[in-house]
């Protein structure tokens, strides 16, 4: 093997290394039981993975009235908003338990999506699953709710 192969071969880009490495951009934060870490409204400028621990994503509607629209574990990611240019938050984030959080600043997470083919396809695999879900679900409600 050629030294510049072996080279490439020991500089291959693992998804779970970047995500529990502290690095620039890339910070861990720790977020006791019922602790927010964010509220709808504020500025949306990074992207959140949980590394331990469980995270509840709530709506707040105009008329003060709270909805739980997600339930997150270890290996989930939220707050991707901001990617596309989502100024504020939709949701407030809150730790159901004590949690680590690893929270990826927008342009080092779009400088990983761009550079990194392998973080970008577990990056998009989890997109597309949790939205699958997310339609199950939806599905699953409003069939359930009309047959009432």
């Amino acid at each position: 093997m050629t030294p510049v192969a072996a080279a490439k071969k020991q500089k291959r880009f693992d998804p779970q290394t970047f995500l529990s490495t502290i690095n620039g951009g890339r910070k861990l934060v720790a977020f006791p039981k019922k602790r927010t870490i964010f509220v709808q409204g504020d500025p949306s400028a990074a992207v959140f993975y949980i590394q331990e621990g469980k995270v509840k994503l709530t709506v707040l509607s105009k008329t003060g009235k709270e909805a739980t629209i997600g339930i997150l574990n270890a290996g989930d990611f939220f707050g991707e908003g901001c990617l596309l240019g989502q100024a504020l938050r939709m949701c407030s984030a809150t730790a159901v338990t004590d949690c680590t959080v690893m929270c990826i600043d927008k342009e080092s997470m779009l400088d990983v999506i761009h550079r990194e083919q392998a973080f970008s396809e577990m990056f998009v695999a989890y997109l597309l699953t949790r939205n699958i879900r997310y339609e199950e679900v939806l599905v699953d409600q409003l069939f359930n709710s009309s047959e009432k």
